[in-house]
């Protein structure tokens, strides 16, 4: 048994407080999108900040949702 010693928190936890791995993954495709003006792919693309292929970025936005505005 853990006993008394671990302080028990008052605080429930939300599902509305914290995101989803693809609500930030998208939210970081799109930061990296706007900072490249939707460059995809190239030396000054997104798939270059992101440290990724750009075939795999087109995959993931894709998936995501993701297409320009």
């Amino acid at each position: 048994q853990i006993g008394d010693w671990l302080p028990k928190s008052d605080l429930p936890i939300s599902k509305s407080s914290i995101s989803t791995i693809a609500q930030n993954e998208k939210q970081h495709i799109l930061e990296a999108l706007d900072l490249t003006s939707w460059r995809v792919s190239g030396n000054n693309g997104a798939a270059k900040l992101l440290d990724i292929k750009s075939t795999t970025l087109e995959y993931r936005m894709k998936k995501l949702g993701i297409s320009r505005r």
